[in-house]
């Protein structure tokens, strides 16, 4: 499928689906992940990760960063899933800018070493989950508007690995609820007005996963 194809594609899969069906993590094995795939081989795009999998594991406790004892860790099956993730990004295709950024929590930084190796990875306070955050909230929502909305040149895509909170602060009830599993990425094209939601990509699913039972 070309480039050109593909934008074709997706942009009629997304003017025919309904609002509620837009918002579905979906494979790359799907029609309009296959869409969503091409688009990102052109780049000029954002990739937002939520972190992987961590069903089974304490919630956090201390909300302090370096704590790793205190904090709600990924799974083993979770660590699978980000190996999977970037052996997944390689074999699509897709290009990577690096460094890839993450935030300071370990299960986002965690995430992030695995898939793309630590070496390509920088940890930034600007990528927060917001209750680690404290008074910097609205300075952490301000970050990640920037990072998903500034420009990527063609060719090759920002990855950002973070939280789910903060994206639905920045985007909304479009990535609420259950849009958008753990492990699982937002695809995002950098606007003037802001970003603009292409679509949310499973790169691995894991069965059953996708969703803590944490408050």
């Amino acid at each position: 499928m070309t480039v050109r194809r593909s934008l074709l594609a997706l942009a009629v899969l997304l003017s025919a689906a309904p609002a509620a069906a837009q918002h579905r993590a979906v494979t790359a094995e799907e029609e309009a992940g296959a869409a969503l795939v091409a688009r990102l081989r052109a780049g000029g795009l954002v990739l937002f990760f939520r972190h992987a999998d961590t069903i089974g594991e304490p919630c956090d406790r201390s909300f302090r960063i370096g704590d790793r004892a205190g904090q709600r860790n990924i799974s083993a099956a979770g660590r699978a899933q980000a190996a999977r993730i970037g052996e997944r990004i390689v074999v699509l295709g897709i290009p990577v800018a690096l460094p890839v950024l993450a935030g300071p929590v370990y299960r986002a930084r965690d995430t992030a070493e695995i898939a793309f190796g630590a070496q390509h990875v920088e940890v930034t306070d600007s990528l927060l989950a917001d209750d680690y955050a404290g008074g910097r909230v609205d300075w952490v929502v301000a970050e990640h508007r920037q990072l998903m909305g500034a420009p990527v040149p063609a060719g090759t895509n920002r990855v950002l690995v973070g939280h789910r909170t903060p994206a639905i602060m920045v985007l909304g009830d479009p990535v609420a609820g259950r849009a958008l599993p753990e492990g699982a990425a937002l695809v995002l094209e950098p606007r003037e007005g802001g970003p603009a939601l292409l679509g949310i990509l499973a790169l691995a699913p894991i069965a059953g996963g996708g969703f803590h039972g944490c408050g």
